[in-house]
């Protein structure tokens, strides 16, 4: 391990790049904490500090490892994680589940209506199809993305995010949601053992992706996170009228939990839920500017092993 580390640590992006590649490959080899450790070193550049996490990338390494609470199982299911939430904060608040199939072969486009979204229950922000006129959609080509995403590497295998080893893979159909602009913004609240601190807004997905971070009281932070190459929004993002009744919604729901990220679509001031994610990229992305990854962490209060 100490000869691969150092291998590592004299190796340019190019090298790390193969370096991951050749770790992903081989992830069969490591236990998670090695694992970590090597993708840790090769993505951010220094060496992870299990023993005494300061940032919020190291600290959400250590929650992959020791914050193992069976519940999370279920909230990273997309279709399971449904029922949970809406016992907690209303079905009002739920998008309606038009179809769920175990494999893409049995997608019944037929019986969907013209607009419509498919997701996997086991996979990230990534394993989405969206339609927008079923009677230009190629199915063909719909099932084969989908039966690729289905079976895609494992997110456990990859980044040895654990809530995914035991969630039953299978394929959601959701109602499409849109807001009077056509646009749908994500509005994701960055919770810390029941308090959320931040939202990360996300918008104009499907043309120039802009990230902004916005505190509770609505005022424009000076950070980008996670996803750096996307930039601040020109135009400021219109305070949520609904906020206070988002903000109440994240503490019911991140109640207990050292970390999670809490996601919402707002149209017409009413808020639906979209996902949970106890690691934003895998707690491999970057901070812009760089003293972002500590504040964050030190907002981390880490339990008891």
């Amino acid at each position: 391990m100490r000869t691969f580390v150092n291998t590592i640590k004299s190796a340019k992006n190019t090298r790390a790049d193969f370096f991951i590649k050749m770790l992903r490959n081989l992830n069969f080899l490591f236990s998670d904490k090695i694992y970590l450790q090597l993708m840790f070193r090769c993505k951010m550049g220094y060496k992870l500090d299990l023993s005494n996490p300061k940032s919020f990338s190291e600290k959400i390494q250590w929650l992959k490892l020791n914050n193992r609470n069976p519940l999370y199982t279920t909230l990273v299911d997309k279709y399971a994680v449904k029922n949970y939430v809406a016992k907690i904060i209303g079905e009002d608040h739920i998008i309606p589940i038009l179809g769920v199939w175990n494999s893409a072969e049995k997608i019944d486009f037929d019986s969907l209506p013209n607009k419509f979204v498919l997701k996997t229950t086991n996979g990230g922000g990534g394993n989405v199809l969206v339609c927008k006129n079923k009677l230009t959609l190629n199915r063909e080509a719909s099932i084969k993305k989908m039966d690729m995403q289905l079976k895609q590497r494992s997110i456990y295998k990859t980044y040895r995010e654990w809530p995914y080893k035991n969630v039953t893979p299978r394929i959601i159909a959701e109602k499409y949601m849109e807001d009077e602009n056509g646009e749908l913004n994500d509005y994701k609240f960055f919770c810390f053992n029941g308090k959320p601190q931040y939202c990360q807004v996300i918008r104009d997905r499907f043309t120039k992706e802009t990230i902004d971070f916005y505190d509770l009281e609505w005022n424009h932070m000076p950070f980008v996170g996670l996803n750096p190459v996307v930039e601040n929004g020109l135009n400021p993002v219109e305070k949520p009228r609904c906020l206070k009744a988002l903000i109440e919604a994240c503490e019911s729901l991140s109640e207990g939990i050292p970390f999670v990220r809490v996601d919402f679509f707002v149209i017409n001031n009413q808020f639906y839920f979209g996902e949970m994610t106890f690691y934003p990229a895998s707690g491999l992305g970057e901070f812009r500017p760089m003293e972002w990854n500590n504040r964050l962490g030190d907002l981390i209060k880490l339990p008891i092993k």
